[in-house]
């Protein structure tokens, strides 16, 4: 069984409450690997108490105490570089922005600017960019997903729209891949299909492709 169809079967087992051993002996990995596979999947109490192995509650308990520990961990992390990135000035988000756009942007055209992503946080920082640095409205503001054939589209178009904030007259009509989503074999772990934002405006399209040059010329010199 190739990796990525192990790692599925391992999550499904997981969700019909199977302990880390019973899924180690079904698939053949490695514990460590299940904990990575695993880590946010924490058996619930009722199917520990469940468990007749005295092994298997052992070892699941031993598992969320760490998976605990390392979670209150990181929230202290958080919680620091929240109180730092919070305080983001209007020269920050924009260059935060043309970084953004300079991984994950269209540079082809210089009559507009847009951003394709299947993660809905990213396409929203995008949305907001726009709006804080260059006073662009959301009315001018064009989306296009990129979906399966086998998805409700009225309910994904719904989706995008409240989790962007974004009126369903600003959605172009979507663009229907023949392939199923239930035809991969691994997804991204989003599953509302790709959200593709344009904006036609040649000024900030030039702004935009002249600020990437600067930040390439920083790097790399003119």
């Amino acid at each position: 069984m190739a990796k990525r169809e192990a790692q599925q079967r391992a999550i499904q087992l997981r969700k019909e409450g199977k302990s880390y051993s019973e899924i180690k002996k079904e698939l053949g990995v490695s514990k460590s690997t299940l904990s990575v596979w695993l880590r946010e999947r924490p058996l619930s109490e009722a199917r520990l108490k469940a468990l007749r192995d005295w092994n298997h509650v052992r070892i699941e308990h031993y598992r969320e105490t760490r998976r605990r520990n390392r979670e209150k961990a990181l929230m202290a992390v958080y919680q620091k570089e929240k109180g730092y990135i919070n305080k983001l000035t209007a020269r920050d988000i924009f260059i935060g922005g043309l970084f953004l756009y300079w991984g994950e942007g269209g540079k082809t055209r210089t009559m507009e600017v847009s951003l394709s992503n299947t993660n809905p946080a990213i396409v929203k920082a995008f949305i907001v960019w726009l709006q804080k640095s260059f006073g662009i409205p959301k009315e001018e503001i064009k989306i296009r997903l990129h979906l399966y054939r086998d998805m409700d589209i009225s309910k994904e178009v719904k989706f995008w729209s409240k989790t962007l904030k974004v009126g369903r007259k600003n959605f172009k009509k979507p663009y229907i891949k023949k392939s199923a989503l239930a035809e991969l074999s691994y997804k991204n772990g989003f599953g509302h299909g790709t959200c593709n934002v344009l904006l036609f405006n040649a000024m900030v399209a030039k702004r935009v492709l002249m600020g990437l040059r600067v930040l390439r010329d920083f790097y790399l010199g003119p």
